[in-house]
């Protein structure tokens, strides 16, 4: 029984124990209101892994060698599977979480490629730890962002920027693979996001 316990406590806290943390850092919410729809970039050039910070290339290059000893091909197959989770998974999951509260109550439609929109807000993807699950025990992934919102035709002109810290990735049930729970962590930024526009913006 004391066992049992143990393992409960340890899976609460890795479930709940890591708080998301928006922050304004400039500007304000007043001109989303009176948008129909915003363009969205997602930007990963300069992200960071893992507590020790690792560089994109230096965690795929060690992730890939680990999974080669393991099994010959492994590597390179995960390697593929790393970067089109990019857009397969993470920047949909995002985009759906935004659109639910934001287009489906106000109208405001957030999608990549609306070229002709007014603003642009940009992703850009700061640090992710991309967590684990050993069935019983496991532990959320985190992804911290930077969300600008510029105008499309004035980069430099910042209308709102919000910086958003360990978005826990997590979900009921076993989530065994990395890019899934990362694409919970996008989501749950979304969901955030969105829910702190609404009470600022409208």
């Amino acid at each position: 029984m004391k066992t049992y316990f143990i393992i409960a406590v340890v899976f609460l806290s890795n479930l709940f124990g890591y708080g998301q943390k928006l922050k304004v850092i400039q500007g304000d919410f007043n001109f989303i209101k009176d948008q129909k729809e915003i363009n969205v970039e997602f930007v990963y050039d300069n992200m960071k892994l893992l507590k020790k910070n690792l560089s994109n290339e230096d965690y795929v290059k060690e992730h890939s060698a680990e999974l080669e000893e393991e099994t010959r091909g492994k590597g390179t197959s995960w390697e593929k599977s790393w970067y089109a989770s990019r857009e397969l998974i993470y920047a949909p999951k995002f985009l759906e979480l935004m659109n639910r509260y934001l287009y489906e109550d106000h109208n405001v439609f957030f999608a990549e490629n609306l070229t002709d929109a007014n603003y642009t807000l940009i992703v850009e993807t700061i640090w992710v730890y991309p967590g684990w699950d050993a069935g019983v025990m496991k532990q959320p992934a985190k992804v911290s962002t930077l969300l600008k919102f510029v105008e499309t035709t004035n980069r430099e002109h910042i209308a709102l920027e919000v910086s958003s810290e360990n978005a826990p990735g997590d979900q009921w049930g076993s989530s065994f693979n990395n890019e899934d729970r990362l694409g919970e962590g996008y989501a749950k930024t979304g969901k955030s996001f969105a829910k702190l526009i609404l009470k600022k913006g409208f």
